[in-house]
């Protein structure tokens, strides 16, 4: 699959399309095939490694190389303990807090970070919630 990867802190430049192996859910996360995903701020600190607390995770060098955590998309496998999705539902969510990875093709999410997304909502809306509607709040 494809994601948009990088593996030092820096600008814009530090970002790569690059061919990667496609993930696979462990037993309670999904697979998402993901339709639309929203770039932030948080993705920002973390390309650049600033503040300083954005290298909490990675000090060196990035622990995560797919930044992207607001996403939208289809199931397409789910885990062996997941109970609340299943295969071609449409979720939307934030994985900042278990996986980020959302700049590419497939991610794999805890079902606690997913909603379902409502039907009269498109991808790309669903996507544009999750850290946006948190911080106008």
């Amino acid at each position: 699959m494809k994601a948009v990867v990088y593996t030092h802190y820096g600008t814009t430049d530090a970002l790569k399309v690059k061919e990667v192996e496609k993930p696979a859910p462990k037993d309670n996360e999904v697979l998402i095939k993901v339709h639309a995903a929203s770039v932030n701020s948080w993705d920002w600190d973390l390309l650049r490694g600033r503040p300083f607390l954005a290298r909490l995770k990675g000090l060196l060098k990035p622990k995560y190389n797919i930044l992207g955590a607001d996403i939208a998309g289809r199931i397409e496998a789910v885990g062996s303990n997941v109970r609340s999705f299943l295969p071609g539902d449409e979720v939307f969510g934030d994985l900042s807090g278990c996986s980020w990875g959302g700049f590419g093709e497939y991610v794999c999410a805890d079902e606690n970070a997913l909603s379902l997304k409502p039907a009269g909502m498109t991808f790309e809306e669903a996507a544009a919630i999750p850290q946006a509607g948190v911080l106008a709040l």
